[in-house]
């Protein structure tokens, strides 16, 4: 099993785009990449998606290996697999991280998501997010109150709960 994403952060975005990924996140993309050697610049895929996807979601070049062989197994012509070709690879913008650990975001990404002065990292396992502060904060928010109080999410580990 490969390293995971883990933790949140926050971080200035330029006026060219440009943004820091945490250290932490980079030790990740260079463990997922399979084509890095120390010294080069680890690749990714950023998935941004339709209107309904208001965060950027960043796949390690292993994780978005394994999407596309689950997606290459369905069959072709299926409106299944017509979604997700559509979602991983035309809604999507493959990239490096450049020699100072920071991303380039064109235009078309921040202005999808709002994203000026700052961008808020997530870790979600095998991929992160990177989200408008605000934004997070609603959505975040909004699941917190779907969460009944009673509920201690560890006990979906054991699979008990359903909610």
């Amino acid at each position: 099993m490969s390293r995971r994403f883990r933790g949140e952060s926050q971080h200035k975005v330029d006026t060219k785009g440009r943004v820091s990924i945490p250290a932490s996140f980079r030790r990740v993309l260079e463990a997922g990449d399979p084509n890095w050697k120390n010294g080069d610049n680890p690749e990714l895929v950023i998935v941004y998606g339709d209107q309904r996807r208001n965060y950027l979601e960043c796949y390690t070049m292993e994780a978005i290996e394994e999407v596309d062989a689950k997606i290459d197994r369905m069959p072709r012509g299926s409106m299944q697999r017509k979604a997700l070709q559509r979602l991983f690879h035309g809604q999507s913008f493959p990239t490096t991280v450049d020699e100072t650990g920071r991303l380039v975001l064109p235009a078309k990404l921040r202005n999808k998501i709002e994203l000026n002065g700052e961008a808020f990292f997530i870790a979600a396992g095998d991929t992160f997010q990177i989200w408008k502060p605000e934004t997070y904060e609603t959505e975040e928010e909004a699941w917190q109150q779907e969460l009944p109080d009673d509920v201690d999410p560890l006990s979906f580990l054991d699979g008990d709960m359903e909610v």
